[in-house]
């Protein structure tokens, strides 16, 4: 089995979530291979739902992209079945992001669409939307 990068790379559906990864420098983090992580994993369909000048602004802004790519990462190996008993989990940005279980698994309203996906050190989740952390989501 591979990393999350080599296993989100062997996907073919996160190019634009790797290339941002790669940008922002948080690559060695998710491939360090002494933590476990779980990725919820932006397809590149969704990625190209934001308005192409909120993706520019975004890459253009190192510290906020951080700050966005790492509220998609949890802290250990959270499995579909975990997510259907939890309602909120803790982001490695800090913040906390919601579960809701109506019609499938959302985290903030935003659906998982394939889940499972397993790496070496953790799992991936595909989500059909880019999370924002409240505080940067009105920037």
């Amino acid at each position: 089995m591979a990393n999350l990068l080599q296993t989100a790379s062997e996907a073919g559906s996160f190019k634009t979530l790797l290339s941002a990864i790669d940008k922002a420098g948080i690559g060695a983090e998710l491939e360090n291979a002494d933590g476990t992580f779980t990725l919820l994993a932006p397809t590149d369909e969704a990625f190209s739902k934001l308005p192409e000048d909120t993706l520019n602004a975004l890459l253009a802004d190192l510290p906020k992209l951080r700050r966005v790519l790492s509220y998609h990462v949890l802290d250990g190996d959270v499995r579909f079945e975990d997510l259907t008993e939890i309602f909120e989990a803790p982001t490695l940005e800090g913040s906390v992001i919601a579960v809701d279980h109506e019609g499938g698994i959302k985290v903030n309203d935003i659906a998982v669409t394939k889940a499972d996906i397993l790496a070496d050190n953790g799992v991936i989740h595909a989500i059909d939307g880019v999370l924002m952390p409240a505080i940067l989501a009105g920037s």
